[in-house]
Parts: structure tokens; C-alpha cells; sequence
């Protein structure tokens, strides 16, 4: 087997392990929230820096929320939708 050969067996492997699956879901959520984040944000015509005055963050913290570079937590996500004046709703599908 080549060397490219054996990369790829190993790279469909690990996509194939239970860890590697659930960080991909948590960072696609990760992107999704952050995409919402900023749509949210952008909507009311507010910086970055706006946002995260409003909700006692710092500007690189919502940065990097909005670019899904971090998992927020419950308490993170409540501080930005309050500065939003928004409703955060989480739910668990079946």
C-alpha cells in the first residue's frame, strides 16, 4: 500500500470512529449558532464590540463565536440573546 493509500484508510477510519462524529456535530452547531449570532447581530445594525458590551463580553469573544471557532455554553448563549432582546429556545428532536 502507498503511503497515500494508507493516509486515506486511516483519515475514512477515524471519520468513522463515535469521537471524531461528535466533534464534527459539535462544531457544525458551533457554526450554526454562530452564523445566527451574527445575523442577529448585523440585523440591528450593531459592531461586534456593540454586542458585546451589551451582553459583558469582550469583542474577540463574540468574534469568535460568531466564526463557530467555540462551543458556547447555556449561560453564553443567555447573555447574548438577552443583549439581543432575543428568546433562546433549545430543543432535542428525536
Amino acid at each position: 500500500m502507498t503511503s497515500q493509500q494508507e493516509f486515506d484508510a486511516h483519515l475514512v477510519a477515524t471519520r468513522a470512529t463515535s469521537e471524531y462524529q461528535a466533534a464534527a456535530r459539535a462544531y457544525a452547531l458551533a457554526h450554526e449558532l454562530g452564523r445566527q449570532i451574527r445575523a442577529a447581530r448585523e440585523a440591528r445594525g450593531w459592531s461586534q464590540t456593540e454586542l458585546a458590551t451589551r451582553a459583558g463580553m469582550r469583542q474577540h469573544a463574540v468574534s469568535r463565536l460568531e466564526a463557530g471557532d467555540v462551543v458556547p455554553t447555556i449561560t453564553t448563549l443567555e447573555r447574548i440573546a438577552a443583549a439581543l432582546e432575543a428568546e433562546l429556545s433549545v430543543t432535542l428532536a428525536a
